[in-house]
């Protein structure tokens, strides 16, 4: 499937609006990007193995770990990463609903949940 970076960050913006809208308006700096696929720092970052696809990543401070110091930070990032997005779908359908899926899951973290807990909500929200 061919995507351009114009029809990548059309379908996040189109995720964010259908995601709940108290979780958006409550990012509070955070940038939410795009990129084909991480960078080395990334990889290393997230213990990522040769053969290990990263569809999203958060970065930055947590709301739950946020103290009265937190002031003058730059912002938390949230990025998707087209290709292996990409590798992991055969449907246009499917693209939205991984783009959708990656990006609440970053979104979760930023909130404080750990992959343990984002996977039981999710898990309890498809069934």
């Amino acid at each position: 499937m061919n995507l351009t970076d114009t029809e990548f960050n059309e379908l996040i913006t189109r995720a964010m609006d259908e995601l709940p809208q108290k979780y958006i308006k409550g990012l509070n700096n955070v940038a939410i990007v795009y990129a084909d696929d991480p960078d080395e720092h990334q990889r290393v970052k997230s213990h990522l193995g040769e053969h290990s696809l990263l569809l999203g990543l958060y970065e930055g401070i947590p709301l739950t770990k946020r103290g009265a110091g937190y002031t003058f930070v730059l912002p938390d990032k949230i990025t998707l990463f087209k290709n292996p997005i990409l590798a992991v779908v055969q449907t246009e359908a499917q693209l939205f609903k991984q783009i959708k899926r990656t990006l609440w899951h970053e979104i979760a973290h930023y909130y404080g949940l750990d992959h343990s807990r984002i996977d039981a909500l999710q898990n309890n929200h498809d069934a």
